[in-house]
C-alpha cells in the first residue's frame, strides 16, 4: 500500500492528511493558518506534514495544494492573495525541511484532481470543475492529464468575465464571474433583496436579528430550506451564473462531465437545480448533440488533502 502526504492550504486553515491509493484519508491534522506570517504559514505547513510523517514513516511523498498562482516548474507560490506570499519557494523548502519529495499545486486544481481520480468524475478522460467558495476556482483535466496551461495558472475561471462593466472585482477587471456566482456574490444579493423586499424575507431578517447587513451565508441556506423568498432568489441569481458559464465551459472544452464543487454545493438543490436548467437552457442550439453532464462533486471537504496526495504519488 503506497501512502503519500496531502496538504490543503486555506486562509485560516492548513489540514494535512495521509492517503492510500484509493484516496481514503488514513488520518488526519489541522492547524490555524498565520495568514499575514507568509514564513510562519511556510513553517505551520512543515510541521503538519512533519507530524503525519513521523506517525507514518512509510510515506513517500507530500503534495501541497495552495489558493494561489503557482508557477509553471510547480515550485514557488507566485503570488496568494489571502496568504502574504509573493515569489516563495515553497516547494523546495518542505522537502528540505520534511525530508521527502513535495508537489506544489493550486487548491482548485487538486480539487479537481480529486474529483477527476475518486468522484463524479472518476469514469471520465477529460472533466471541467468550477469550486464555488467564498470565490471561484477551477480546474480542467484534459486527456486524463491536469492542465496547467503555459505558465502554470491556468483555469482562473472565477475570472472569466460574466458582465461587461460589471460589479468590481478583486482582480481588477469588472463583471468577472466570481462577482456574480460565488459565496459573496450570494451574500450581497441577499443583503439586497432583504433590503428592498423585506417582506419576502422574513426568515432571513429573523435569523440576521433584523440587519441586513448581517446577513451570512449560512443564514441564507438555512432560510432558503425554509422557503425564504429572498434567500431562493439569491441561490437562483448565482445558479444562473454558473450554469451561464458552464454553457460557454462546455462549448470551449467539449469535456465528459462538468463539475460543481467547493463549499457553496453543499446546499444542494438550492444551488443545482437553477444552475443545471440555465446550463440547458444556454445549450438548446446543440440538443441534437452529445454535451457534458453537470454534476456536484461527491469529495466534499477532503478533496484538497486527497487531490493534493493523489498528484504527490504520480510526481
Amino acid at each position: 500500500m503506497t501512502l503519500t502526504i496531502g496538504v490543503d492550504v486555506g486562509g485560516t486553515k492548513v489540514a494535512g492528511g495521509v492517503v492510500d491509493e484509493h484516496g481514503t484519508v488514513l488520518a488526519s491534522n489541522r492547524r490555524d493558518t498565520p495568514a499575514e506570517d507568509p514564513a510562519g504559514t511556510r513553517d505551520t505547513i512543515v510541521e503538519v506534514a512533519a507530524e503525519l510523517a513521523r506517525d507514518f514513516p512509510q510515506a513517500t511523498a507530500i503534495g501541497i495544494g495552495a489558493a494561489a498562482w503557482i508557477d509553471a516548474a510547480g515550485s514557488t507560490v507566485l503570488f496568494a492573495p489571502n496568504l502574504a506570499w509573493r515569489d516563495e519557494p515553497l516547494r523546495d523548502y518542505v522537502t528540505k525541511a520534511v525530508g521527502l519529495p513535495t508537489v506544489l499545486e493550486n487548491d482548485a486544481n487538486v480539487a479537481a484532481w480529486a474529483e477527476f481520480r475518486f468522484g463524479v468524475a472518476r469514469h471520465a478522460d477529460s472533466m471541467v470543475m468550477i469550486t464555488v467558495g467564498t470565490g471561484i476556482g477551477g480546474g480542467i483535466v484534459l486527456n486524463g492529464k491536469l492542465w496547467r496551461g503555459a505558465n502554470g495558472i491556468a483555469a482562473e475561471l472565477g475570472h472569466i468575465q460574466s458582465v461587461p462593466d460589471g460589479h468590481p472585482c478583486g482582480c481588477g477587471r469588472l463583471g468577472c464571474l466570481e462577482q456574480y456566482a460565488s459565496g459573496n456574490a450570494l451574500v450581497r444579493f441577499a443583503r439586497a433583496g432583504a433590503r428592498q423586499e423585506p417582506e419576502r424575507a422574513a426568515k432571513l431578517l429573523e435569523l440576521a436579528g433584523g440587519d441586513p447587513l448581517a446577513i451570512t451565508g449560512r443564514q441564507i441556506t438555512e432560510a432558503a430550506h425554509a422557503g425564504d423568498g429572498v434567500a431562493r432568489d439569491a441561490f437562483a441569481q448565482i445558479g444562473y451564473w454558473l450554469g451561464v458559464a458552464m454553457a460557454d465551459l462546455a462549448q470551449s472544452f467539449d469535456p465528459e462531465i462538468l463539475v460543481v464543487g467547493g463549499g457553496v454545493v453543499d446546499a444542494g438543490d438550492l444551488l443545482m437545480v437553477p444552475t443545471q436548467t440555465t446550463y440547458r437552457d444556454q445549450l438548446k442550439q446543440r440538443g441534437r448533440f452529445a454535451v457534458a453532464d453537470l454534476s456536484a462533486a461527491e469529495t466534499g471537504n477532503t478533496a484538497g488533502v486527497v487531490g493534493a496526495a493523489d498528484l504527490a504519488r504520480r510526481g
